[in-house]
């Protein structure tokens, strides 16, 4: 018998929880719902629940990976100039230059914690 679930969500460890929600609340332009201080924050997108949350001290070595990881988020975007311009705004500048792929134009970044953004904008 398969299990059921209610829904899916994406979490994020976070190295400065406080920074981590100050990037993403510009960078999405809303107030994280819910917001439980010095432990969780949740962003609600289209489609995307991104949650942030403070690792305990005991387990935080578990979420250290300097090598970077392998997961990216990746936010459509309407006009990805005016998209690397408030990135920029915000001390996030992109890396490189804009990409254009079979699906569209794309451009890099990362948050304060080193997660991978990809900007996109369908062609």
């Amino acid at each position: 018998m398969a299990f059921k679930y209610s829904s899916a969500f994406v979490t994020i460890a976070a190295k400065d929880l406080n920074s981590a929600i100050a990037f993403y609340r510009e960078l999405l332009q809303q107030d994280p719902q819910p917001l439980i201080p010095e432990v969780y924050a949740e962003f609600n997108l289209q489609g995307l629940r991104l949650g942030i949350f403070q690792p305990k001290k005991n387990n935080q070595s578990e979420f250290d990976n300097p090598t970077g990881s392998g997961m990216s988020i990746c936010i459509e975007v309407d006009d990805i100039e005016e998209a690397i311009a408030h990135l920029t705004k915000i001390g996030s500048p992109p890396k490189g230059k804009i990409m254009t792929a079979s699906h569209g134009k794309e451009i890099y970044a990362s948050d304060r914690d080193g997660n991978r953004l990809i900007l996109h904008q369908s062609i």
